[in-house]
């Protein structure tokens, strides 16, 4: 299968590992192609190899990609670089997208609202703010849940704890 479109079908139904060796073929045939990079970064990232997701992203960055998928391809990289602590990585990537000021409000929205979450986890509430604060004025529609969890005892023999999560706006 040479066909990046044949491969993320196969995604679709479930058969990612397949998908990023086939993947692999299209690139060796055409190493310039940085949608099938991106594909396969798509493959990799779900099935948690987040390394190999985000060294793919940044090979498709570098090749060049349409605006839109360039979009993605930040967005996509910087969740892969949360997921393996790259926590100042994955602030560039968010960033990027902001700076670029892509003509889509959901867009904007989630990547002020990741970066959000990024800068609370390193402490800086501040920033946190401002940036839930940009993200709430693109959709001013949408309110920011907030998950909280506390650990709530069962009425189990082994007395085991299960947290138990409420939702506030």
């Amino acid at each position: 299968m040479n066909n990046p479109e044949q491969a993320m079908l196969k995604d679709a139904m479930g058969g990612y590992r397949g998908t990023a060796i086939e993947i692999s073929r299209v690139i060796l045939a055409e190493p310039d192609n940085a949608d099938a990079y991106c594909n396969r970064a798509n493959a990799l990232s779900s099935t948690g190899d987040y390394e190999g997701a985000i060294g793919d992203y940044t090979t498709a960055l570098k090749i060049g990609l349409r605006f839109r998928e360039a979009i993605t391809a930040y967005g996509n990289r910087g969740i892969a670089r949360l997921n393996v602590g790259d926590i100042s990585g994955a602030m560039e990537d968010f960033s990027e997208i902001i700076e670029r000021k892509p003509n889509n409000s959901r867009l904007l929205y989630a990547a002020y609202h990741s970066r959000a979450l990024v800068k609370k986890q390193i402490g800086d509430r501040e920033g946190a703010a401002e940036d839930i604060k940009e993200a709430s004025m693109l959709l001013p529609n949408i309110k920011v849940q907030h998950i909280n969890c506390r650990e709530k005892p069962e009425n189990k023999a082994d007395g085991a704890q299960k947290p138990e999560c409420t939702r506030s706006t």
